[in-house]
């Protein structure tokens, strides 16, 4: 069963950065662009798993740090030419939280 959790504030991520968490899941990097949208992920390149946390966001888009992959924040596609997608986690900001749509469980930590 999936159920919204608030993760923590908008100003506990960077702008232009991320902050990780962890899940029952797996690791979901939860990125802030410069409009202050919040788009969240897996934390693995599809290429060969790289850490996107670590990467460069600029716009929607990250770059993983490892080989430089480009990803879609909001779709988790790699980007042309290279073929491959993150699996994304939904979010939404309210009222200056974020708030990540996860399998309900034991508590998330931050990382």
């Amino acid at each position: 069963m999936q159920t919204w959790i608030k993760i923590g504030l908008l100003s506990d991520i960077p702008r232009l950065g991320s902050r990780t968490i962890e899940t029952e899941q797996g690791q979901v990097a939860v990125f802030r662009t410069s409009d202050d949208e919040v788009f969240a992920m897996f934390n693995r390149c599809p290429h060969k798993g790289g850490p996107l946390s670590e990467g460069i966001v600029s716009g929607r888009v990250v770059a993983c740090p490892l080989h430089n992959w480009v990803i879609d924040l909001a779709t988790g596609e790699a980007t042309a030419p290279d073929k491959g997608c993150t699996r994304t986690v939904p979010s939404r900001l309210v009222d200056g939280a974020v708030w990540l749509e996860l399998k309900a469980g034991r508590q998330v930590s931050h990382g």
